[in-house]
């Protein structure tokens, strides 16, 4: 058993390496604030990063979910889906000016070099996945046929595809056309095109935000891709994909 002489001596013992300085009460104070700093330096440090833990995640999640939206349309055009775009980023501006005149493309709002670059982005996802449409229409609009032209005239080694300007694909923002046999129109056609053989490919309807919606109930920005087919009358085209941006 240890005399009280004996417990006094164990306190002085070192718990240190051999090479560092023996802990005395002095430099115990001295080590538990410096541990306390580093605590709060480390609590900052956590503060400071904070915001970009819930920019990452945001990101990450939206990868994945791009992953899957991008398998799942390139799995419904491989079925026969029908490829919906509207058509890519303009100069600003909401609708057209009001001198439009539909052949003339300087009386009309028009892609911007940014929207250019993002038609080819688009001709760029099909072929890269080896996707080649059978058929393009596009609405006789200048922005939607550029848009098309741009996308997809050349692709890769094959024929070029001619690019059809459809007039029920035309816009009838500001009271231009006429909205209800326009859609008519396209709705037929999508059932027809719903009673193709799968081996007959896919066509690409490249058009306006007020056409999309009038034949889907979806809204897309400029640039984005539904991919749909025909569900039967007095209904909107059926998803088959979620929107694809380029």
């Amino acid at each position: 058993m240890r005399t009280p002489r004996q417990r006094k001596k164990s306190l002085t013992i070192s718990l240190a390496d051999p090479e560092s300085e023996p802990i005395t009460a002095a430099s115990a104070m001295a080590s538990h604030s410096e541990r306390r700093r580093q605590g709060r330096r480390q609590a900052m440090a956590g503060l400071a990063a904070a915001p970009f833990v819930g920019l990452i995640r945001p990101a990450l999640s939206h990868d994945r979910a791009a992953a899957g939206q991008d398998r799942q349309a390139i799995a419904a055009l491989q079925s026969g889906g029908l490829a919906l775009i509207r058509h890519a980023m303009t100069v600003p501006g909401v609708g057209d000016p009001p001198n439009f005149r539909l052949g003339d493309c300087s009386t009309q709002r028009n892609l911007s070099p940014q929207g250019r670059e993002q038609s080819r982005a688009i001709g760029r996802w099909f072929l890269e996945r080896g996707l080649r449409p059978d058929r393009v229409r596009s609405s006789q609009w200048c922005r939607c046929l550029e848009t098309a032209s741009e996308a997809f005239r050349s692709m890769g080694r094959g024929p070029e595809i001619p690019i059809e300007p459809w007039a029920p694909l035309n816009s009838f923002f500001q009271g231009q056309g006429d909205r209800e046999r326009q859609l008519q129109q396209a709705f037929q056609a999508a059932r027809t095109l719903a009673q193709r053989p799968v081996a007959s490919g896919f066509e690409v309807w490249v058009t306006h935000q007020v056409t999309v919606t009038g034949l889907t109930g979806q809204y897309v920005a400029m640039g984005e891709m539904l991919v749909v087919s025909y569900d039967g009358p007095n209904k909107p085209l059926k998803l088959l994909s979620a929107a694809v941006a380029f």
